[in-house]
């Protein structure tokens, strides 16, 4: 049963967008997406919305993000929010272990 974490970062002046790019050049992404349990580390940005990105976490069980948690990760992740100025609104999303029902999967293109 995976967790699935969204985080919407909001900022100004693009910032948002900026703490994405530090996070990936910085190697901050990297090494989370390399912690035992992580399942995706993906950043997105919505079309309409130029000061939002969304952060797709997904991690394997609870153990796992309290784990990431209490890394040094976390340190370096609070900084660049801090220093970018971010606020956040999160959704957490645990995943359905019967998968995608065979009503639904009729809608899917393969």
């Amino acid at each position: 049963m995976a967790i699935t974490i969204n985080i919407y970062y909001q900022g100004i002046n693009q910032n948002a967008r900026k703490f994405a790019e530090e996070m990936i050049s910085s190697g901050v992404v990297e090494e989370i997406r390399k912690e035992e349990g992580n399942l995706r580390y993906e950043y997105f940005f919505p079309m309409e919305d130029k000061e939002t990105v969304l952060l797709i976490d997904s991690w394997k069980n609870q153990h796992s993000i309290d784990i990431h948690h209490a890394s040094p990760m976390m340190a370096k992740i609070t900084e660049l929010r801090e220093k970018y100025d971010l606020h956040m609104k999160v959704e957490r999303y645990i995943s359905d272990a019967s998968g995608i029902p065979t009503t639904d999967q009729t809608f899917i293109k393969k």
